[in-house]
């Protein structure tokens, strides 16, 4: 029996399809993320600690707004990426630096934390598609992933960048190869595709964050010196362009949508 959009859930799927633009987005927040945790605890003088209750408060509103939705919508979901990249930097960075946690130690622990919301979530639902989050149930066990996806990826960039020093470019091209590689073992040797999608979204994240070091950080500690402000306002002016795009778009194929029927 041929089910219709709405009995299989595809209608009614609270994220975004996987694209050029999702993936152009996502490594745009995620640099974002990296410099405006900074940029709030650094320059504007709010502390670690202050910034982390704050944008923690900011997090759950944005998803509290997202949660509301019963589809995909633009705006909602991207806000609510960008401010848990932020927190997920936060969270890793109060272990390390407030509370003297190694950094291969958080790296352990998150990567414990990610594979135990993959296994609860599996369990529970009997995938990890992204394609049928329409329940608030599996929204929550796709945004607890999301998160530690983001704090792993803090963590484990800034061993390689640091701990191993390996410098920001160098450990951003090296990201970059293995999420390459993924790529490549998807298209051509036919990796399972949910774990592709997930794999690359654990490594753009320290992939994008290296990037966003690269330009923010003193030319004295291995970057170009652009400043945290610059570079937080930069990429946050690009996400929201193509957010608006998206969300004229989506509005456009709605109205078209709605002739044909």
């Amino acid at each position: 029996m041929i089910m219709t959009a709405i009995e299989d859930g595809s209608e009614l799927n609270r994220v975004p399809d996987v694209a050029i633009d999702f993936w152009l987005i996502k490594i745009m927040a995620v640099t974002m993320g990296e410099t405006a945790a900074d940029y709030l605890a650094v320059n504007l003088g709010l502390g670690l600690t202050g910034t982390s209750l704050i944008m923690a408060v900011v997090l759950i509103v944005a998803l509290a707004l997202q949660f509301a939705q019963n589809r995909y919508v633009p705006w909602a979901y991207w806000l609510a990426v960008v401010l848990i990249s932020i927190v997920g930097t936060l969270v890793a960075d109060n272990l390390v630096d407030n509370f003297g946690v190694r950094l291969e130690t958080t790296t352990i622990i998150f990567s414990v934390a990610l594979a135990l919301t993959f296994i609860a979530w599996y369990v529970s639902e009997k995938t990890l598609s992204i394609h049928t989050i329409f329940t608030t149930r599996r929204e929550i066990f796709y945004w607890l992933a999301i998160l530690f996806t983001f704090s792993l990826g803090t963590t484990a960039g800034d061993l390689v960048a640091e701990r191993f020093d390996m410098g920001y470019l160098a450990t951003g091209l090296i990201f970059g190869a293995v999420v390459a590689a993924v790529a490549l073992a998807w298209f051509f040797l036919g990796l399972n595709g949910i774990l592709a999608f997930w794999l690359a979204y654990i490594l753009t994240r320290p992939l994008g964050a290296s990037f966003g070091d690269l330009l923010a950080q003193p030319v004295e500690y291995g970057g170009m010196g652009f400043g945290t402000t610059f570079t937080s306002l930069t990429f946050l002016g690009c996400i929201v362009v193509i957010v608006l795009y998206m969300t004229l778009k989506s509005l456009i194929d709605e109205d078209e949508q709605a002739l044909l029927d």
